[in-house]
């Protein structure tokens, strides 16, 4: 290499780093500034709480239809599967031997009664004695109330509809011999419309909604305010929304829970007993909450729900809190932060306790929903 060459080399070596060091200074700027953080100031709001129970539907009515007296089908006078109406005659029972007892203690009736009026007459002019006359008059009162029993058994000769509802499949057919004293019904008819859900909430969760209604934090509504919303088993909600109406004073001591009952209007028979459905419970109105986002709680090794904040020396604080239960895409809060804390939700990731921040709205975080689901 000629001395010129190098001459050259060494005047512009000094340029060279001039402008490496000029294009370092911006980036060391950037990266001891703090880094920014998506954050949300808490604010107090009135949030209706709700619980989400499992339950099964039951029939509001159910009837067994039975026989009164003893015989053999003649007739079946419904359709299976069709909706009957109180006092509609469902089966015919022999009535032949039961039509003969009621002949026969008609004529009985009229044999004690003539000897009853006979008597009566006689004993005025003393022709009988008193004692004959109060036995024919015994008489004529005893086969009034056999003639009265005869009647009622040949009226139950007629198996009637003791209420409205939808009757199930027959167990006789014409021909079958009934008795009384039958284990098996005939039939059974369940009234639909309205028709009840029994739902299972557990007493820890009961005794929760007591402490915090004589707290005043939250306000509970009376059972006849209390309405309930139901999921079907396909996961879709039926259209009309029912009433709590009973709550079971004792707990079940295998389970621990207590079941409540709530009714709905099923004017198409769409709910039928027995079916598993999912139902929704007002439980009253909590003032004054804090809500979270969820991406602003996160958990620790020994599943400890912490929070990121923003100091007022902007710098990153750490938080424990207690969170009660999910409202859609947030944490129910009971203690651990309070109104006007600002929450870190966007870039967690790379912040850590102590860290000066430059704090700005987040953007991911939605609007904050307005009923609550009970999952802890």
């Amino acid at each position: 290499m000629s001395i010129r060459s190098t001459r050259g080399l060494y005047c512009a070596l000094p340029f060279t780093l001039l402008l490496l060091t000029g294009c370092k200074e911006p980036e060391q700027a950037a990266a001891s500034q703090p880094p920014e953080v998506g954050v949300v100031t808490l604010k107090a709001q009135s949030v209706l709480l709700s619980s989400d129970l499992p339950g099964r539907t039951s029939a509001f009515r159910v009837a067994e239809v039975r026989p009164q007296v003893s015989g053999i089908i003649q007739k079946r006078l419904f359709s299976e599967g069709a909706v009957v109406k109180k006092g509609q005659q469902l089966y015919q029972i022999d009535p032949s031997t039961y039509q003969a007892s009621y002949d026969k203690a008609r004529a009985n009736l009229d044999a004690t009664r003539n000897l009853a009026e006979r008597y009566k007459r006689l004993v005025e002019t003393r022709a009988i004695s008193r004692q004959q006359f109060d036995d024919a008059d015994a008489d004529y009162r005893q086969a009034r109330a056999d003639l009265k029993m005869a009647q009622i058994n040949l009226e139950y000769t007629k198996v009637m509809a003791p209420i409205d509802g939808r009757i199930s499949r027959s167990s006789v057919t014409e021909g079958a011999l009934v008795s009384t004293n039958q284990t098996e019904p005939l039939a059974s008819i369940n009234q639909l419309d309205p028709i009840y859900v029994d739902v299972t909430q557990a007493s820890t969760d009961m005794l929760r909604l007591r402490r915090e209604v004589a707290s005043g934090q939250l306000t509970m509504a009376g059972h006849d305010q209390v309405k309930v919303q139901l999921t079907l088993e396909d996961g879709t909600a039926y259209g009309q929304t029912g009433a709590l109406k009973f709550t079971e004073v004792t707990v079940d001591p295998t389970t621990g829970a207590v079941t409540m009952r709530a009714a709905f209007a099923n004017p198409d028979n769409i709910l039928l007993p027995g079916m598993f459905v999912h139902a929704r419970l007002a439980e009253g109105v909590r003032e004054q909450a804090v809500l979270v986002p969820q991406q602003g709680v996160t958990r620790d090794l020994k599943g400890q729900a912490t929070a990121l904040v923003v100091s007022a020396d902007s710098k990153a604080e750490q938080r424990e809190v207690k969170v009660i239960r999910t409202i859609g895409n947030q944490w129910l809060v009971e203690s651990g932060l309070k109104v006007g804390d600002q929450v870190i939700t966007e870039g967690v990731q790379r912040v850590r306790p102590g860290m000066a921040l430059i704090a700005v709205p987040a953007r991911n975080v939605a609007a904050n929903p307005a009923m609550a689901s009970s999952a802890p």
